[in-house]
């Protein structure tokens, strides 16, 4: 079996400066990053974890057994996107929402303030990468 491997290079905003809370003047900007999305077997892998590394980011790859969920989480003041990359699953929500079905190929968003709950539906490992950022003024 081949085994899934993705790079991803993101431009985190080159040459803009990230202002320094403790006023002594300005950080230098997130670097340019190229991550393997290999979790070795764990269900969780960062990728990117907020800043300094980036602006407002935070991202990882998360793998689900069939039959697993993530666990019932709220956006907060963040939007969400979730990109799959092998599997069935679904997104839940709290509110009346339907669920959105996943898989392999497919990309769901979830606004900020939203309950939700990614599940396995499927008889194999879901496996994707999620990307929330802070959803602005």
């Amino acid at each position: 079996m081949k085994k899934l491997l993705i790079a991803v290079s993101i431009p985190l905003v080159l040459g803009a400066l990230i202002p320094v809370a403790n006023g002594e003047g300005p950080a230098a900007a997130p670097e340019v990053k190229s991550m393997r999305l290999d979790a070795g077997g764990k269900d969780y892998l960062p990728l990117l974890q907020g800043p300094p590394e980036t602006m407002t980011m935070r991202s990882g790859l998360v793998v689900l057994g069939p039959g697993k969920s993530v666990g019932r989480h709220s956006t907060k003041g963040n939007e969400e996107i979730v990109i799959v990359l092998e599997g069935r699953g679904e997104m839940r929500f709290f509110t009346g929402r339907a669920a959105v079905p996943l898989e392999a190929g497919t990309a769901a968003y979830c606004p900020p303030k939203t309950e939700h709950d990614v599940f396995n539906t499927g008889d194999t490992t879901l496996k994707y990468v999620y990307v929330v950022a802070a959803a602005g003024d």
